[in-house]
């Protein structure tokens, strides 16, 4: 059970990417959004993901799915 409520409560900022999508969970703030760039925040990092024909696919509270040919992911102080 204890797996479960982990699961289900977990604050961990992750990227997930699996079939030509990166997922962002537990981001806080989405800074801008182009189809060349997408930054989004967590803490006190940002993270800068670079491509092309970027777009979003899901978007929740704290999560985000993007699409679209990945060429960088940067995170910055």
């Amino acid at each position: 059970m204890f797996h479960l409520m982990h699961y289900i409560n977990d604050t961990d900022f992750q990227i997930v990417y699996i079939n030509h999508q990166l997922n962002i969970i537990n981001y806080e703030k989405i800074n801008y959004m182009e189809d060349s760039k997408i930054s989004l925040t967590y803490q006190e990092t940002t993270v800068v993901v670079s491509g092309n024909n970027l777009r979003i696919k899901k978007l929740l509270d704290n999560e985000i799915m993007i699409v679209g040919q990945f060429t960088a992911i940067e995170f910055r102080n």
